[in-house]
């Protein structure tokens, strides 16, 4: 490791931990609820991300693009998000949620910046109605929010779903709620979308997907979760689907020390890629384009409870992805370690450091398909 780098992470664990700790002091005991409530409810929420990447791949700058003319940035200081939100609640069984990200003005607008933008109405715990622009259920991740995942960002077979109008922000309607099968408790979402991502104007075809998960409770002491998942859909008359399985577990070790592990199966076509293609350099056939992806997350916490460092986190998970895997694979391999210190609780303040480490079948110049070793550094303080 080289001197400049060794300065900059002492820098983050000296320097940073005392601001951290100003922007988390205690907060004054809530006061007693009211015999009655009024509405409507206004919660604002907030979430920084700000990071220092440096690429130590051979030409290959920090967004992991490979570059053989050798004119490559290869460290900067960025912000990942300034996350806006607000959710309001005008009854108690009616909500509105509006979230942006505007960290997304540092470059072209077009199709970003609005992120949640959803109205939800509970009949009670068997049924609720969502729509707007929304995130769909379909996996693990789509139910977290990004800022108290285990890892920096979500899977990279995340992002790709997203692209292919299953994960991430769609624009549909979605109805979801959960009950009890003998002593198995069950949730379920069963979703309709445009499926050609967020703000969109309109749908850009007549074609529509449809996807559902179920989640089934196997252990209430571990918290042993099982999750199905499966859409169907057209794409310019196209047929095209998704499915996947995931499993998340968390096992209290000791009274300080827990350990949590996600898996998670995801298959589907990649009409994102199909389309993309000019006519003449692809098949005829949609369904000869597919994807397909699987990662481990293991996690173990240690409980600390020293002044306002509330946690110690290490995490590394493996994800084998491949975008095309039946006409032109090339099998992408990325590993992510991380350390994570956490202040103040549920993630109110928190400092990460490690590893995106890709490997891909084949290395191809000048594109984003080639080995890289990152080294990331990142603060979050969220409201």
């Amino acid at each position: 490791m080289n001197k400049s780098l060794l300065i900059k992470i002492i820098f983050v664990f000296v320097i940073i931990p005392l601001f951290v700790t100003a922007q988390t002091a205690d907060k004054p005991a809530a006061a007693s609820p009211e015999s009655s409530v009024a509405y409507p409810q206004f919660q604002f929420k907030g979430l920084l991300q700000a990071r220092y990447l440096e690429s130590t791949g051979t030409n290959v700058d920090v967004m992991g693009v490979h570059h053989s003319t050798g004119e490559v940035t290869q460290s900067s200081f960025d912000i990942k998000r300034m996350r806006v939100g607000l959710n309001t609640k005008l009854s108690n069984t009616t909500e509105v949620v509006i979230l942006v990200n505007l960290a997304d003005f540092k470059s072209d607008t077009k199709g970003k910046v609005l992120e949640n933008a959803y109205g939800k109405y509970t009949f009670n715990k068997y049924i609720a109605l969502t729509g707007g622009q929304f995130r769909p259920a379909f996996g693990i991740e789509e139910l977290v929010p990004v800022d108290i995942i285990k890892s920096f960002d979500f899977s990279n077979q995340y992002y790709e779903f997203g692209k292919n109008g299953w994960t991430s922000f769609q624009i549909g309607a979605s109805a979801s709620g959960a009950f009890d099968v003998g002593k198995i408790p069950v949730n379920y979402a069963v979703s309709v979308l445009n499926g050609n991502g967020k703000n969109q104007e309109m749908d850009n075809d007549n074609g529509k997907q449809y996807s559902t998960r179920w989640v089934f409770g196997l252990s209430k002491e571990h918290q042993i979760n099982l999750g199905l998942n499966g859409g169907i859909g057209k794409r310019s008359d196209q047929k095209v689907f998704a499915l996947g399985v995931d499993i998340t577990s968390d096992f209290k070790l000791t009274d300080r020390f827990t350990f949590d592990l996600q898996v998670e199966y995801k298959q589907g076509t990649n009409q994102n890629l199909y389309f993309s293609l000019p006519a003449d350099a692809r098949t005829s056939n949609v369904d000869d384009y597919q994807m397909r992806g699987i990662y481990f997350l293991p996690n173990l916490r240690y409980v600390v409870d020293y002044k306002k460092l509330t946690s110690l986190e290490l995490s590394c998970r493996f994800e084998s992805f491949d975008n095309n895997f039946k006409v032109n694979s090339n099998e992408r391999k990325t590993y992510t370690p991380m350390i994570s210190l956490e202040f103040g609780k549920a993630y109110l303040g928190r400092i990460e450091m490690g590893f995106e480490i890709d490997r891909y079948d084949k290395n191809i110049p000048d594109t984003a398909f080639y080995n890289d070793d990152l080294f990331l550094i990142q603060l979050q303080l969220r409201l």
